[in-house]
């Protein structure tokens, strides 16, 4: 029985009498509105909210639960049903959402439900990733009675000095947009303000509304009109004139100038728009993490990544540009080379954003705009008036470009067939096989480094790596979210998630999904015993890889014993996958081939190779700020904190 089904009518109106209206619960009104609303852009409409994923509890089981019950049966046929999915741990259905909404170009949203307690406080960090990633999901945690008949009820967090308190709360920082719903009548603005923030592109993240668990089963009579479908337009702000001209002069007058595209490219659909700027410029393009893909890797213009984990060729334009174009950048610490990256003392900045908030930054030139929209009239302003970078930095450029390549190759050759491969090699044995339509899921451990130095990114959505809160955990359920935003009807494209085993302990959960949902995953761990990346790190820094090695203890109570006898592959086969274990580079070159042609979800797994005598990733092109201990008795730190006051004296405030 669903909302509009005839044990629920709408109650009609008398010619003078009040408004129509429809008695349902809170849960069954809001169910209901939300399968109502869509945005448009571009003249292209879809579902706002498109499903729900739950975890029930007594928070919710009884409220939103019993509510989908309703919205996924019967009713007035499909449009207006509520999807439900079935997730294993509430902070990944969380990641899972966010996925599907970055694969959707933020077009397109999910929803998340947990009960009260544990399941509503392990949302915070999949809502702190998607705020700081500005990528929109609705929270509809469970909360405690709102009445309070029962006061503790389970799982109800007492605060002596305020008792409109829960822990539901814990989400408000992280939320765009939070409120909790203590009357039914009071769920009309909250819900339609909660469609607004989704919807904006510039304050876009994640959207808490609290659900006490006695309103959510309340039955209130609705305005009919609450349930009318609902577009919510998607805007393009132009530039205004003033800053626009401003623009034009500064790029005008650049001799070495550089830009830095970001996600911003990506969420407006501006990578056409991005390649006609540079093909009537010739400005190079370098990209940050978010913004890898804006071009073609074979693009004239790409100089590959940008920053701490960027491309030799992209880091020496920074440090030489007279003038930096942010594109859709929040320009972070690994972006900037904590501020050591743009030393040209000339140079200047111009950022082209959304938001007010990223465009001054750096005490930019700000152009506050759509990305698409922003460079539409930056190439219509410069058209006509002769303006293209001297021949000779595009040869300079263009020539620091096929040298980055030669060490790509280089990391990637694996001239011994029946060895174990090293971690660039499996990227290198990916690249082979993978084409436009492949997807690739990271988001920490010492992938993101090597991608974003090493991968050549075939099309606009292939690079998926989430280095705004570099969640560890974050892979797996990304990559179902990403499926079912991809999946057309007898094929989806081939989404590869790639862990470490530090990521994989973090969050295999949701692989039950995946096989509950026959998506076809392609899961890649890579098994090096620990965490890789932080290991290197500490050992820079003085740490000397301290509690990072997955190995047992030994007499002096460290971890240098042999490596833990876990055994991932059979983990993942337990929980449904199908595995490949691969021994060897030509092992691997099999699996994953076999691996990409499957048509359910299935798992390659090899233990890789230490870099220290075979190809490796080149190492950082710029600095990270992580601060070293200022005095210490042990060599390794000492040192470490002559290399930091070395580094950290190169830093700049750009006033």
């Amino acid at each position: 029985m669903s909302p509009t089904s005839p044990a629920s009518p709408a109650r009609p109106a008398s010619p003078k009498g009040p408004a129509p209206t429809r008695r349902l619960t809170t849960a069954q009104a809001l169910v209901a509105f939300l399968a109502r609303q869509y945005t448009e852009r571009d003249g292209r409409r879809q579902r706002l909210i498109s499903a729900t994923w739950g975890i029930f509890g007594h928070g919710n089981v009884a409220g939103i639960g019993q509510a989908l019950v309703e919205a996924g049966h019967g009713g007035n046929g499909t449009a207006h049903r509520m999807p439900y999915l079935q997730g294993r741990n509430e902070q990944a259905m969380v990641h899972a959402a966010v996925g599907y909404a970055r694969q959707s170009g933020r077009l397109s949203a999910q929803a998340v439900t947990t009960s009260i307690g544990p399941g509503a406080t392990n949302l915070v960090t999949g809502a702190a990733l998607a705020t700081i990633n500005r990528l929109p999901v609705l929270l509809l945690p469970g909360d405690t009675f709102a009445t309070r008949p029962a006061d503790p009820v389970l799982q109800q967090l007492e605060v002596p000095y305020a008792g409109d308190v829960s822990v539901n709360d814990c989400l408000r920082p992280v939320s765009r947009y939070f409120d909790r719903i203590t009357r039914p009548e009071a769920l009309i603005p909250a819900a339609l303000q909660a469609m607004r923030v989704l919807a904006d592109p510039a304050e876009t993240g994640a959207v808490t509304l609290a659900l006490p668990q006695d309103v959510q089963a309340e039955a209130y009579d609705w305005p009919e009109e609450f349930f009318a479908e609902r577009d919510w337009h998607i805007r393009r702000p132009a530039p205004d004139t003033h800053e626009l001209d401003a623009a034009v002069r500064a790029i005008r007058s650049a001799r070495r100038p550089l830009i830095v595209a970001g996600g911003g490219v990506r969420h407006s659909a501006a990578e056409e728009t991005l390649a006609a700027f540079t093909a009537a410029t010739r400005i190079p393009v370098a990209s940050t993490q978010a913004g890898k893909g804006a071009l073609r890797h074979d693009h004239p213009a790409d100089v590959g990544g940008i920053g701490h984990t960027g491309t030799a060729a992209a880091n020496e334009l920074a440090r030489t540009a007279d003038l930096v174009i942010g594109v859709g950048t929040r320009f972070s610490d690994f972006t900037t080379a904590s501020g050591t990256l743009f030393s040209n003392p000339a140079v200047r900045f111009l950022h082209l954003n959304i938001t007010a908030f990223d465009a001054h930054k750096l005490a930019a030139l700000p152009l506050v705009a759509d990305a698409r929209a922003g460079l539409e009239a930056l190439t219509a302003a410069l058209a006509g008036r002769g303006y293209r970078v001297d021949p000779a930095y595009e040869t300079e450029y263009t020539g620091a470009k096929e040298a980055w390549e030669e060490r790509v190759e280089a990391s990637f050759a694996t001239p011994d067939p029946t060895a174990r491969p090293t971690q660039t090699q499996v990227l290198g044995l990916l690249d082979d096989l993978v084409t436009e339509e492949d997807i690739l899921i990271n988001a920490a451990g010492s992938l993101p480094g090597d991608l974003h130095k090493l991968w050549r990114t075939r099309s606009r959505d292939q690079y998926h790596v989430e280095y705004g809160y570099s969640c560890m955990g974050y892979e797996i359920p990304a990559a179902i979210g990403v499926l079912l935003a991809t999946g057309t009807g007898q094929r989806t494209r081939p989404v590869w998630a790639l862990v470490g085993d530090g990521t994989y302990l973090m969050n295999p959960t949701e692989i039950v999904t995946a096989v509950q949902e026959n998506l076809p995953l392609k899961l890649l761990i890579l098994q090096n015993h620990g965490y890789a990346s932080i290991g290197g790190l500490s050992e820079s820094v003085g740490a000397e890889r301290f509690g990072t090695a997955y190995h047992h203890r030994d007499p002096d109570g460290g971890f240098t014993g042999p490596p833990l006898p876990v055994d991932l592959a059979a983990n993942a086969a337990s929980l449904g996958l199908r595995v490949l274990r691969a021994a060897t580079v030509d092992d691997l070159r099999k699996a994953l081939s076999e691996a990409r042609d499957a048509d359910g979800p299935t798992c390659v797994y090899v233990e890789t190779e230490t870099p220290d005598t075979v190809s490796g990733p080149p190492p950082a092109q710029a600095w990270w700020d992580v601060p070293v201990a200022e005095t210490a008795s042990r060599p390794a730190a000492v040192k470490a904190r002559e290399e930091y006051d070395r580094q950290v004296a190169a830093r700049r405030r750009h006033l």
